[in-house]
C-alpha cells in the first residue's frame, strides 16, 4: 500500500513540475513580448519627432510620412489589443516604411547634415538595436515553449491545460528584408 502511495506522489510531483515549467515558460513568453512592446514604444515616441524635422525639408515625401504616421498609430493601438501575430505584421509594415523613409533622407543632404536629425537617427538606431535584442529574447522564449508543448511528456500536460503556441509566432525577417541589397539604389 505504501509503495502505491509513493508511486502516486512521485507521479503527481512529476506532473506538477511539468505544469509549473509550462506556466513559467508561457509567462516568460508574455513577459518577453511586453519587453518588445517597451522597446517599440520608444520607437513610436521617436517617429513623430523625426517626421516633424523632416517635414521642413521633405515637401515631396508627404505621402510616405503620412503612411508612416498612420502605421505608427495603428501599431501603438495594437500593443494593447492585438495578438502577437497582428503586432508582428504591423511592425513589419512599420519597418518597411521606416526603411523607405531612411532611403528618402539620402535625397536631402541638408536634412542629413542637420544635427537634430542626426541625433534623432542615432537614437533610432540604438532603439532598433534594443528592439532586435528584445525580439531575440522573445523568439528564444517562444522556442522553449514550443519545445515543451511538442515534446512528450510535457506535451500531455500542455494539452490538458490547453497551453498552445499558435498565437505566439516568431519574429522573422520579411521577404523584402531577405532580399539582397542593390548598391545602385544608393548611388543614383
Amino acid at each position: 500500500m505504501s509503495t502505491i502511495l509513493i508511486v502516486a506522489v512521485v507521479v503527481l510531483l512529476f506532473f506538477y513540475v511539468l505544469y509549473a515549467r509550462l506556466i513559467k515558460t508561457r509567462n516568460k513568453v508574455q513577459e518577453s513580448m511586453a519587453d518588445v512592446d517597451v522597446q517599440l514604444k520608444k520607437r513610436y515616441d521617436l517617429i513623430p519627432n523625426m517626421l516633424n524635422m523632416a517635414a521642413k525639408f521633405m515637401e515631396h515625401e508627404k505621402t510616405l510620412m503620412t503612411e508612416l504616421a498612420n502605421i505608427r498609430t495603428k501599431a501603438m493601438q495594437s500593443s494593447f489589443v492585438a495578438s502577437p501575430k497582428e503586432k508582428i505584421d504591423l511592425e513589419n509594415m512599420l519597418n518597411q516604411k521606416l526603411h523607405d523613409f531612411k532611403i528618402s533622407l539620402e535625397n536631402y543632404p541638408d536634412l542629413k547634415s542637420n544635427q537634430t536629425m542626426m541625433t534623432a537617427m542615432q537614437s533610432m538606431n540604438e532603439v532598433e538595436e534594443h528592439i532586435a535584442a528584445a525580439r531575440r529574447f522573445y523568439n528564444s522564449n517562444v522556442n522553449e515553449l514550443k519545445n515543451l508543448v511538442d515534446i512528450f511528456p510535457s506535451s500531455m500536460v500542455a494539452h490538458i491545460l490547453g497551453i498552445t503556441y499558435e498565437n505566439m509566432p516568431f519574429f522573422q525577417a520579411t521577404e523584402a528584408e531577405r532580399q539582397a541589397i542593390d548598391s545602385k539604389d544608393y548611388f543614383k
